[in-house]
């Protein structure tokens, strides 16, 4: 599994979220609490806005500790929104195009956790994204194909409702042609202006996903960045978040 961090809100330093807190993500990389393995050094990523549309991609297939040009960038780089990932692969390929945020035109998204067995289905996975965003696909993930298969069913639209269909369908493709867990599905994703994310499994054991709201925007995280616990909200299985403006609303995903 992996570790995954976002931010919307006044414009901060990467540094101060995925580097300086006590169990900052680069911490968690190393030293997950709340993660069936604790290291996640199979790559990392980061997605950020500023003032063009798309956002601007930074990842490597190092782990994110020892990547000297992440601790210079994040100490250096200020946004309002950004997305930030440490990966653990749970059997796709070590490599950039699999390291997350993957993004296609102004839309960011980032996974934690799996459909079962994918590679036996892999070739129905591709089936489902549209052609026209096919050469967007650049990696092996079922997760860079859940977010393709979102957009084709109208993420601009309805950003939960389609995240929510693609799961569907990549859950009815493993439990038809997969293995357990069909799906496990802790997620972040972003039109630039907006931040959603949501929390969902095909079984008891939804990879966790907290959010924390401060005077000047909201975080939401894998795990709790400090030991300050009251302050932290656990996202409930089966619900999504919608972050705009400093505001959390929360909406139903996909029950259990």
């Amino acid at each position: 599994m992996c570790r995954l961090l976002a931010w919307q809100g006044s414009p901060r330093y990467l540094e101060d979220l995925v580097f300086v807190p006590e169990h900052s993500l680069v911490h968690q990389s190393r030293h997950a609490l709340i993660c069936k393995t604790p290291i996640n050094a199979d790559g990392f990523g980061l997605a950020w806005y500023s003032e063009r549309a798309e956002p601007c991609l930074y990842k490597d297939t190092h782990p994110a500790w020892s990547d000297p040009n992440l601790a210079q960038l994040s100490r250096h780089t200020k946004t309002g929104l950004f997305l930030a990932h440490v990966r653990a692969s749970t059997g796709t390929a070590v490599s950039r195009n699999n390291c997350h945020p993957f993004a296609c035109g102004r839309w960011s998204f980032m996974h934690n956790g799996q459909a079962g067995g994918h590679m036996q289905f892999r070739k129905q996975l591709d089936m489902l994204i549209p052609d026209q965003i096919y050469d967007s696909r650049l990696g092996g993930t079922e997760s860079e194909a859940i977010f393709l298969i979102a957009l084709g069913l109208g993420l601009d639209r309805d950003p939960i409702g389609a995240v929510a269909m693609a799961v569907q369908q990549v859950e009815a493709l493993s439990r038809s042609s997969g293995s357990l867990p069909h799906m496990r599905f802790g997620a972040c994703w972003s039109d630039g202006a907006r931040l959603f994310a949501a929390r969902y499994a095909s079984d008891r054991h939804a990879p966790s996903l907290y959010y924390r709201c401060y005077e000047d925007g909201v975080i939401v995280t894998s795990e709790p960045l400090d030991s300050q616990t009251d302050d932290w909200v656990e996202v409930q299985p089966g619900y999504a978040l919608i972050i705009e403006g400093g505001a959390v609303q929360e909406v139903p995903f996909l029950p259990r």
